[in-house]
């Protein structure tokens, strides 16, 4: 399945309620608030896969509560955004809440990703890349987690890298 967050957008265009309630819908476990059903089961139709059916709900509630016109900016990853964030705050309080979102299991998921979503609300957020993240958490290879934190520390080593070399110069 692709095309879920265009699915929401051209939803969002008809009517501006779909963000207020799928918004709504993050108070609830994933698939529980029967108001965002009009708006997530018209996309998911035949699916039967219980994971793939929560990842929707929650991926959408998300995607309603970190909302922005599309002049917002160049979407990133998770782990992108999350190291833009860790270097924009100075805070390594950042990193620590990264690794537990990491470690999630598919309970904890839903509430460590609203927290950072939360967090990263200065950021544009690449939902669809999120939503196809998402989908594999659960695999053993935990190709989701790795590619994230690929990103984090590919983005936070190459900050480190610039100030290192800065300092170097500096110092001459």
């Amino acid at each position: 399945m692709s095309g879920f967050i265009e699915w929401l957008d051209s939803l969002n265009k008809k009517d501006s309620k779909v963000r207020a309630i799928l918004r709504r819908s993050l108070a609830f476990e994933p698939g529980q608030f029967v108001p965002a059903y009009p708006y997530v089961e018209p996309f998911l139709r035949n699916e039967d896969n219980f994971w793939r059916r929560e990842t929707h709900y929650l991926v959408a509630g998300l995607w309603a509560a970190h909302w922005r016109d599309e002049r917002w900016g160049h979407p990133m990853s998770l782990g992108e955004a999350c190291a833009a964030l860790q270097a924009a705050s100075g805070s390594t309080s950042t990193e620590r809440r990264f690794i537990a979102l990491l470690d999630a299991d598919a309970e904890q998921l839903p509430h460590r990703l609203r927290q950072m979503i939360t967090l990263l609300k200065e950021f544009a957020i690449d939902f669809e890349a999120l939503l196809k993240g998402l989908l594999y958490w659960n695999g053993d290879q935990k190709r989701t987690q790795n590619a994230w934190a690929r990103d984090f520390y590919r983005n936070i080593d190459s900050e480190n890298a610039t100030e290192t070399t800065t300092q170097k110069e500096e110092s001459k």
